[in-house]
């Protein structure tokens, strides 16, 4: 995940945890530089060990950086991909997307991420811009230039306290707009510890509270357990009637991986992470996105190849350590298999037992993996047996599923 602007955005969303990094950053300089820009590119291509070598740009907002600067990222791509194939990922949120994007965009085939939160009223509920004012117009002026000039695009809409509340208002307005592959992220941040007040941060860092000492209730935006467990039900339902086959959710898909036997999925659900490193704007690297504080800064990419600090012990263990460090209550549990703890970031609350590592969200995930369990026990079936998966959707209107009930 590269962040060519580091956290600089011209959003002011509330519930960001990124625009506070400018506090670890004080020299000012926002852009990534060109030699360090090329060093990156030819030192992420020789680490692939495939022929297809995808690339995923964040921020902050990378359109901040202008047309020119990506279409430098695509010459340089084509200068060291010594015969593999590159594909590119952009996550924005749409607001200065405009023709030259557009036609840029389509040109190089840029798969586009939007982020948005629904409809008018849940989305400026958080998503504004530095002046507190409504980023929706300019959001969805960027999402027509994406249409207008057939750029692929998906969605990704933030899970906080408003949004996740409003399950099927949030699931049709995406599918109004046109948007057949969803993410769904949610909010989780806690107010600042000890340890993040030292480095003038206002959110808390993975480590603050975990001695017990500090009681850190998390922010009034993040994501109710039960709120999360519901809207990914409701939305279920409402999928598994309709559109199996037809929209494509994240987690759903994620979900089938873990029926079926298949490793891996999103880092978040995976049995071990590790593998979704950061690459700030000055080469400086770090074991992941929600873990960019100085103790897990791997080293810089000017200094140390990219290669070398992936497989940097340290890497290793951060990554092998979501799996080691599951409490009995999560080993014990029947859908450790699909949820294997959550993501360690917020890995904060202790087990009826009393024993820490449990996720903030576990009564959510809970209650979703038990409630899609016969669901995807048919649809895993329908693959083993070579059929499409979208068959379960007629099975499920005859009520011809053991064990389903859709939600009230």
């Amino acid at each position: 995940m590269t962040k060519p602007i580091g956290p600089i955005c011209n959003l002011d969303c509330k519930y960001c945890f990124y625009l506070e990094k400018e506090a670890l950053y004080t020299d000012g300089k926002w852009r990534m530089a060109p030699d360090l820009l090329e060093t990156y590119i030819r030192q992420y291509i020789e680490a692939q060990p495939t022929r297809e070598v995808s690339f995923a740009w964040q921020g902050g907002e990378p359109t901040l950086l202008g047309v020119d600067f990506f279409r430098k990222v695509v010459e340089l791509q084509e200068k060291h991909a010594n015969g593999k194939q590159i594909e590119n990922a952009f996550q924005t949120n749409g607001t200065l997307l405009d023709e030259n994007w557009g036609a840029f965009l389509k040109e190089h085939d840029f798969l586009v991420g939007i982020s948005i939160d629904g409809p008018r009223e849940l989305h400026d509920h958080y998503r504004v811009d530095k002046k507190g004012r409504s980023s929706f117009d300019e959001v969805m002026r960027g999402v027509e230039v994406l249409q207008q000039h057939d750029v692929r695009f998906n969605t990704l809409t933030c899970l906080n306290r408003a949004t996740a509340r409003k399950p099927l208002k949030v699931y049709q307005f995406l599918k109004g707009i046109g948007s057949r592959y969803m993410q769904f992220i949610p909010i989780v941040e806690r107010k600042p510890g000890s340890q993040a007040r030292s480095w003038g941060l206002d959110l808390a860092s993975p480590e603050d509270g975990q001695d017990g000492e500090e009681d850190l209730p998390v922010m009034s935006w993040s994501v109710l357990p039960r709120d999360f467990g519901n809207f990914y039900i409701q939305v279920f339902d409402r999928w598994i009637q309709k559109d199996v086959g037809r929209v494509f959710v994240q987690l759903f898909d994620t979900a089938l991986g873990k029926w079926v036997g298949e490793p891996g999925g999103i880092c978040v659900h995976a049995e071990t992470c590790g593998d979704a490193l950061a690459v700030e704007h000055n080469g400086d690297l770090y074991s992941c996105d929600h873990f960019v504080y100085p103790q897990y800064k791997l080293g810089n990419i000017r200094e140390t190849p990219l290669a070398a600090m992936v497989d940097d012990p340290r890497q290793r263990a951060f990554g092998k350590a979501k799996r080691d460090a599951l409490p009995q209550y999560c080993l014990d549990c029947e859908v450790r298999f699909a949820c294997n703890g959550g993501c360690p970031k917020d890995r904060f609350l202790t087990t009826p037992a009393g024993d820490p590592g449990l996720h903030y969200l576990c009564e959510g995930y809970r209650a979703f993996f038990n409630h899609i369990d016969p669901v995807m026990r048919v649809m895993a079936e329908l693959l083993r047996r070579q059929q499409a998966p979208a068959l379960a959707m007629e099975m499920v209107k005859r009520k011809a599923v053991p064990g389903y009930r859709p939600a009230k």
